[in-house]
């Protein structure tokens, strides 16, 4: 998937394409219906299936109080979207609209002649039917088919996905996530929910695995609520990754009377003698699978290690269960 960082890096002969606009944090069940349908489209079309998304978040730019913190960063969400496909075809390309003051105040009608006409070439773009575009959200999909009339492309509304009673929607999925409820979280995402950082500098596990402790260092986009979790870590980049089963403390540790949050995994299949080289550059991708409780206060530290040994007896558990589903 090519990945074009503004209009003026996207060649002036791409296209026909076949597009869908939207900021796709999380890149969740309800997006991944949509791209997909996409990539279907663009094929049958001979088009070019492409994204487009927005970076940073419009409301940082436009109402930075309001601005919610993101489930997939921009890296991490363009690694998804590459992983995008559709009866053998995935996205050709994305493109990342810088999202400036300047960019907010483009009429819909400029934004559908210079972006997705002119630029992109657009015969068919595919919305959710709650998009809104242009200047102060002035448009929307009847907006956009009479624009579509007028330069050359079809518009199609695609209805919110629901599961489980809930909506799948990006704002729906952030607070689950923000409440500690993981596992709703990874149903509507379709996988579970990860956070991709670094080990803590001063915290973390040095350049040779010696302790099964793994701390993340500061995170500025979402996290889970307070609270232990059964998890995955994975260390390194994809290809020579090691993974671990782990359980995970998110919070501020009042246990030993200190106020600093930490993100701390304790990793239930380490093994010391096949431990990796890590740097404080390696990438760890910790994934959050199931809640086991709250964050507690507790007497002693005595108290909390009898504690910590049921977490990781209930974890312990979780994953035979899921291996043994997995065999049969």
């Amino acid at each position: 998937m090519r990945v074009f960082r503004s209009i003026d890096e996207v060649p002036a002969s791409f296209g026909p394409s076949v597009i869908a606009i939207g900021n796709f944090d999380g890149v969740h069940r309800g997006h991944l219906s949509i791209l997909r349908d996409v990539c279907s489209r663009a094929g049958a079309r001979g088009a070019a299936a492409v994204a487009i998304t927005f970076d940073p978040h419009p409301l940082r730019v436009l109402r930075p109080e309001f601005a919610p913190k993101l489930i997939t960063p921009l890296d991490q969400r363009l690694r998804l979207l590459a992983a995008v496909g559709a009866e053998g075809r995935g996205l050709d390309a994305t493109l990342v609209l810088p999202f400036t003051r300047a960019f907010s105040e483009y009429s819909a009608e400029a934004f559908a002649s210079e972006v997705l006409a002119r630029t992109l070439g657009a015969v068919e773009v595919h919305e959710g039917d709650n998009f809104r575009f242009g200047y102060q959200a002035q448009a929307g999909m009847a907006e956009l088919r009479e624009l579509g009339r007028q330069m050359g492309f079809e518009a199609f509304t695609h209805p919110v996905l629901t599961l489980r009673g809930l909506s799948v929607a990006s704002s729906q999925i952030r607070a689950l996530i923000a409440a500690g409820e993981v596992s709703k979280a990874r149903a509507l995402l379709g996988r579970p929910f990860s956070i991709v950082s670094t080990q803590a500098r001063g915290r973390g596990i040095g350049s040779k695995l010696l302790v099964p402790t793994v701390n993340l260092a500061p995170f500025d986009e979402l996290v889970p609520g307070n609270g232990v979790y059964i998890t995955r870590l994975r260390m390194g980049d994809a290809a020579g990754a090691s993974c671990y089963d782990a359980v995970t403390n998110a919070g501020n540790r009042p246990t030993f009377g200190e106020d600093s949050y930490a993100i701390e995994s304790y990793l239930l299949d380490f093994d010391p003698a096949t431990a990796p080289e890590i740097t404080p550059e390696t990438p760890l991708d910790l994934s959050f699978l199931a809640r086991l409780r709250g964050e507690q206060r507790f007497p002693s530290p005595e108290a909390l290690k009898a504690q910590i040994l049921r977490d990781v007896a209930r974890a312990q558990r979780y994953f035979r269960l899921v291996r043994a589903l997995r065999v049969r």
